[in-house]
């Protein structure tokens, strides 16, 4: 497998404002504040983090395997 990337460009829903931020690499971003609305952002429903729903790269324990948290990204609720 190839080398994890460790940043992600997270763009905003509300005011489209792009940070790039380094991710963990042992723990799911279940909250970020925008910097330049203050908008919460959350992971959308079936992701795990705000990486792998605003980010421009998934989260590495998506990246390595595909899940993370233990959950398989496409299983159902």
């Amino acid at each position: 497998m190839g080398d994890l990337t460790l940043q992600s460009t997270l763009t905003c829903p509300h005011c489209a404002r792009a940070e790039t931020l380094d991710m963990p690499q042992d723990a799911c971003v279940v909250v970020h504040v925008c910097a330049g609305c203050g908008a919460r952002l959350t992971p959308k429903t079936g992701d795990c983090c705000v990486f792998c729903s605003y980010g421009d790269v998934p989260c590495p324990p998506v990246q390595k395997e595909g899940d993370c948290c233990g959950a398989p990204m496409d299983a159902g609720p």
